[in-house]
């Protein structure tokens, strides 16, 4: 018999005694199956986050590969941005160009460290889970006499599970940025409304970047909420900027498209006719990325206005943190040759 008050195995005559009489028995073919059970689930608890870390580890090895690269890009397209404007700024420029090598300095580190802890974390997850294994396969016996603390460890090492760093610069204002770009404005206003089957957007670009295991990312069960609305007017020479509000949106893409794209269905993400501004929700954190190659941001997500200045002089599209006065990104010169129309896709809450 096996006491499951005191975790131990008794016999006949024990079971009956003062200490164990009041106690719960079983016998020991149906206790050592219970604890079995009770194995089984942890392992699969434990091979869950297994894989979630896994991929936690495998994006963060990316990102830090990719936050260097994209520092120094950010710097490039400061450079060329502060360029344009009044000498004066030169020490705005220094300042701003310092704090990004100051940011990226603070950072990287961080990311080298999450690496090394999710590391150290998949380990720990998988021996606990091998230990889990050879326990079922035990005897029923020494399985019951062994059992020891090992449920006890098993939870113990899925707590702190470490999280992403999710690296972000700040976004750094230029002085008359805005100002500079509202004597091109104009009103924009949007037509040809479609329902969600048609465009495949946000699913795409989840499969392209994000784990579709990620919770609260799904647009399955919000689709009732999303719409996409081309411009009703197009543009083809011409310097030209508008904003949009995205406060109350949680996956956004604003940008500019080929008018051959407005009665296309299916993916978007892909084709080299459509320059957007994408902002993902992902679980408690938000991602941007910019389509025409996809090329994910590591800047901080605009809240409010956001500011879209298409450049034919040049064939370049930038878009602006507006409330922060901030470029978020700036397409090369000659990214785009042909007429456009302005384009939003967004899920509201």
């Amino acid at each position: 018999m096996f006491c499951g008050t005191d975790k131990s195995l008794l016999c006949a005559l024990c079971s009956d005694s003062q200490e164990h009489g009041a106690h719960k028995h079983c016998p020991i073919e149906v206790a050592a199956e219970e604890h079995r059970e009770k194995l089984l689930k942890q392992m699969r608890i434990l091979w869950e986050k297994i894989q979630e870390t896994q991929r936690n580890l495998s994006e963060e090895e990316k990102t830090s590969i990719l936050w260097s690269a994209y520092a120094l890009l950010r710097v490039q397209m400061i450079r060329v941005e502060y360029r344009k404007l009044h000498p004066v700024l030169h020490k705005e420029e220094k300042q701003h160009l310092e704090r990004l090598y100051k940011e990226h300095q603070e950072i990287f580190p961080q990311l080298q460290r999450s690496c090394i802890n999710m590391y150290q974390k998949k380990k720990h997850l998988k021996e606990m889970y091998q230990e889990l294994m050879e326990m079922c396969h035990k005897p029923d016996v020494e399985l019951l006499q062994d059992l020891g603390d090992i449920m006890a460890r098993s939870e113990s090492v899925l707590l702190r599970m470490p999280q992403p760093v999710n690296p972000a610069f700040t976004a750094g204002p230029i002085t008359g940025l805005v100002h500079r770009l509202n004597r091109f404005r104009v009103e924009i206003s949007f037509n040809y409304e479609v329902s969600n089957h048609n465009i495949s957007l946000f699913e795409d670009m989840r499969s392209w970047m994000f784990r579709p295991e990620q919770k609260g990312g799904s647009l399955d069960s919000d689709r009732p909420d999303y719409f996409a609305a081309w411009g009703a007017q197009g543009f083809s020479s011409g310097k030209h900027y508008w904003e949009l509000d995205v406060d109350d949106s949680w996956d956004w893409a604003v940008g500019v498209c080929k008018d051959s794209q407005i009665r296309k269905n299916g993916t978007m993400i892909t084709s080299e006719d459509i320059f957007l501004l994408l902002c993902v929700k992902m679980g408690h954190h938000f991602r941007l990325l910019t389509s025409s190659p996809m090329l994910p941001h590591y800047v901080e997500k605009p809240l409010g206005r956001l500011g879209v200045f298409l450049d034919f002089d040049i064939g370049s599209v930038s878009f602006l943190n507006v409330a922060k006065n901030s470029l978020i990104w700036r397409y090369p010169v000659g990214s785009l040759n042909f007429p456009v129309r302005p384009f939003f896709y967004t899920g509201h809450r």
